[in-house]
């Protein structure tokens, strides 16, 4: 089933969301339906809290990126690169910092340079709440700290500089009362 995504203006997605546990209600229809919505919006990764779940949950699926010119020296890895992050804690940040023009489906028709550390350790369980430590490099680092933010509250627009903020904020009002043409279902504040 394909969920409305909570627009920027929505205060579930300035709370910093809340571990769940193995027994959390039919995770893995949510899961399924995260992906579908996420796949419907023509996304890469989605969170709980842009599906109105203030859980720490999200997915990543970054296969369509694998035919893009820019990845194609990681295309076998980007390709398989779909998965679950539950109870996500980021251990870890190195590496050089980098911009990568970033967008949000929780904010549409907004695309700004974000600079993120290139590799992430992170902690997480999978769908079968399988515990996992991994470390991640290059977009797939940055869309798992893209999503991660949003279980901290933190969208892509707080990390600009205060030029930019100033840039984009009569976008960001216009999105918050609806004013904005998207393809996939939203949910605007009220």
């Amino acid at each position: 089933m394909i969920l409305p995504i909570r627009a920027f203006g929505d205060p579930l997605l300035r709370k910093k969301a809340v571990d769940i546990d193995p027994d959390y209600p039919e995770l893995k229809t949510l899961i399924d339906n995260m992906f579908e919505t996420m796949n419907a919006a023509n996304g890469i990764g989605l969170a709980a809290p842009q599906v109105g779940l203030g859980i720490r949950l999200f997915v990543i699926d970054i296969s369509p990126l694998a035919e893009d010119e820019d990845y194609k020296d990681i295309a076998d890895e980007v390709r398989v690169f779909k998965k679950v992050f539950i109870n996500a804690k980021i251990l870890e940040e190195s590496g050089e910092e980098w911009k990568f023009n970033e967008g949000c489906l929780s904010i549409p028709e907004v695309r700004e340079d974000v600079k993120r550390k290139s590799t992430i350790k992170i902690e997480y369980y999978d769908e079968n709440f399988e515990k996992h430590t991994d470390t991640f490099q290059d977009i797939r680092a940055r869309v798992i700290q893209h999503e991660y933010d949003h279980t901290e509250g933190i969208l892509f627009t707080d990390r600009l500089s205060p030029l930019k903020k100033k840039i984009v904020k009569g976008k960001l009002q216009k999105i918050a009362h609806g004013e904005v043409g998207v393809t996939y279902k939203m949910r605007f504040a009220k």
